[in-house]
């Protein structure tokens, strides 16, 4: 018998399942200063209900004072509260909460950059001879032949393409990088004053009870010297991908060594690092390896980025094999077991569609039955579980009849008035970019979640206006609604998923710790994996990634003694535990494997 590969070494934060929260678009209660805007005590308030579907940890993204230009990760205090969302009291108050129900909390840090109107900021572009001048990255213009001034190279803004990434400052006569919007400049980290302000704001919410980090583009902080121009992509443009020279630079794993060795090694914390734009296995396990001492995981974007266009911005489509998934979660399930890393599971995200309505089908026929699909994958696969707010109820993107105008993110924005300026005249490519924009858009998973069937689906009171529009679906897509069995005495998506996790926690083991072995590497829309534990016990999931029904021949490895789960009913399905298994559309099976 093979000997079974498994990441046997224990940790609470392997076995955590994290809940993001986006704080907006949670639940407001009004204790913020802006109404129908989510709210801490809205956060607070849900947290039995969080508990209950067996969450023990708590992620909001950005809660610190911002101006809300890329709704709070444009930061200009790292130590207090936005008072849109509350204050820090009401922060002590949720980790006390959290505390009593052995649930943690893992703040977002954003320290690639920080709002124009930090402190930081406001000093460095006072003057040239400013003490914190060097705090952010600084450069002179360019000029061409005929003595126009120019960005200092050709990268795009990640989050509006058309535009540079460097803003030009009038008052210092310079252009200061800003990767993401002109209010978000990029601090200098090359400057180890820099380094030691990022490690006292981690020191300040780890003594004050956090647990540790979601640590915003980290591999964003170290560029290439001389900032180069990018490679030409699209030459109808300006502006082109500068990750190449941006993302993963030469101390990278120095300055997450230091903030490790200074910061994080003295205290039981949890790091998980959002990085964009990085494929190598070498550099992931740099990062992630156990020997390492960097992060303990990171967000791939694989999965996240599965319909966009190699080598192009992301608001772009391209049509992509179901097969795809499966080739994605086999490598890095695989690369983590082989090569002492961990993994982050996540299939959505504020920054992302909703994955039913991207992955399978939102349909009416087909959202509740797609939703728990996704939930036997999620819950069934070796890593750190990521939880977004409302996945769990199977909420869907904005519907299609909501106009572009509805939308209120800024890269949808720029997208949209960037597609006009295009192709005002030409009905039939706005039509292609409207629905590109439905499918991509970042609001989708930005709408408020749907607590309720009332007005504003519970998220604020009813004679208040949201502050981005509630889905039009709210109505028969809701928690209260999915508390109780429906007419078929079926589970509902939330129950589902609660029954998921509760299988998850007591089968760590396997699912958590357990070896990974892919049944199918051929089939074009089957994703069939096994997962065995060091004891023996062993599951066999099987996922149907279509909308027609197939077929497909369980191996003799892979024999079943009993289903436990299928996405069709609530009892244990009837599919046969061996040979031939006839699948309906988008069907998803869990069994003992004997």
């Amino acid at each position: 018998m093979a000997t079974i590969k498994s990441n046997a070494k224990a940790a609470w934060w392997k076995e955590a399942v994290v809940y993001q929260v986006y704080p907006a678009s949670f639940l407001s209660t009004g204790s913020g200063s802006m109404p129908g805007w989510g709210d801490i005590r809205g956060i607070t308030s849900k947290l039995d209900y969080l508990k209950h579907l067996g969450v023990n940890v708590l992620w909001p993204s950005p809660i610190f004072k911002s101006p809300q230009v890329d709704m709070g990760y444009d930061i200009s205090d790292y130590k207090d509260i936005d008072p849109r969302y509350g204050t820090l009291d009401d922060v002590d108050e949720l980790i006390r909460e959290l505390k009593k129900r052995d649930m943690k909390l893992i703040m977002d840090l954003v320290v690639n950059h920080t709002s124009d109107q930090h402190a930081w900021f406001l000093d460095s572009r006072s003057s040239k001879s400013a003490a914190k001048r060097d705090w952010y990255i600084w450069q002179p213009a360019k000029y061409d032949d005929n003595g126009n001034r120019k960005p200092p190279n050709n990268w795009g803004q990640i989050l509006g393409d058309a535009n540079s990434a460097w803003a030009w400052d009038k008052e210092t006569q310079e252009y200061y990088l800003a990767l993401f919007t002109p209010e978000q400049p990029d601090l200098n980290w090359r400057n180890p004053e820099v380094r030691a302000a990022v490690h006292d704001v981690l020191k300040f919410w780890l003594d004050r009870g956090c647990s540790g980090f979601r640590m915003d583009v980290i591999n964003l902080i170290s560029k290439v010297d001389g900032y180069p121009d990018a490679p030409i992509i699209n030459p109808d443009v300006a502006y082109q991908p500068g990750n190449k020279h941006f993302a993963n630079g030469p101390h990278l794993h120095e300055y997450l060594r230091e903030i490790n060795e200074k910061v994080l090694s003295k205290y039981d914390s949890m790091t998980v690092g959002e990085m964009p734009f990085v494929h190598d296995w070498d550099e992931i396990i740099k990062v992630v390896g156990a020997d390492r001492h960097e992060l303990n995981m990171i967000f791939l974007f694989d999965i996240v980025s599965i319909d966009d266009k190699p080598n192009d911005f992301r608001m772009t489509l391209r049509e992509w094999p179901k097969k795809e998934i499966r080739e994605i979660q086999t490598m890095y399930q695989r690369l983590m077991l082989d090569r002492d890393g961990w993994n982050s599971l996540f299939i959505e995200n504020h920054d992302n569609p909703r994955s039913v309505s991207r992955y399978t089908s939102d349909t009416d026929e087909h959202r509740a039955i797609c939703s728990k699909l996704l939930c036997i994958m999620q819950t069934t696969l070796a890593g750190t579980l990521f939880v977004y707010q409302g996945e769990e109820l199977g909420m869907r993107n904005l519907r299609p009849e909501i106009p572009p105008e509805e939308y209120v993110d800024i890269e949808s924005i720029n997208y949209w008035q960037k597609m006009k300026k295009l192709h005002g005249n030409d009905p039939a490519k706005l039509e292609e970019a409207r629905k590109l924009l439905h499918l991509k858009a970042r609001d989708n998973a930005r709408t408020p979640v749907q607590w309720t069937g009332e007005v504003n689906a519970g998220f604020c009171a009813p004679d208040v206006k949201p502050w981005m529009m509630v889905n039009t679906d709210y109505q028969t897509v809701n928690a209260q609604a999915q508390r109780t069995y429906n007419s078929n005495n079926d589970l509902s998506v939330l129950q589902f998923w609660k029954r998921g996790l509760q299988q998850r926690r007591e089968h760590g083991d396997v699912f958590v710790y357990g070896d990974f072995q892919l049944l199918d590497d051929q089939h074009e829309c089957v994703f069939a994996y096994k997962r065995v534990g060091e004891d023996g016990e062993a599951f066999v999931t099987v996922l149907n990634f279509s909308g027609k029904e197939v077929s497909w021949s369980l191996p003799e490895s892979a024999k079943v003694g009993k289903w436990v789960v299928s996405n069709y009913s609530k009892a244990a399905p009837e599919n046969a535990t061996s040979g031939v298994l006839k699948l309906n559309p988008w069907e998803g099976l869990l069994g003992r494997n004997i």
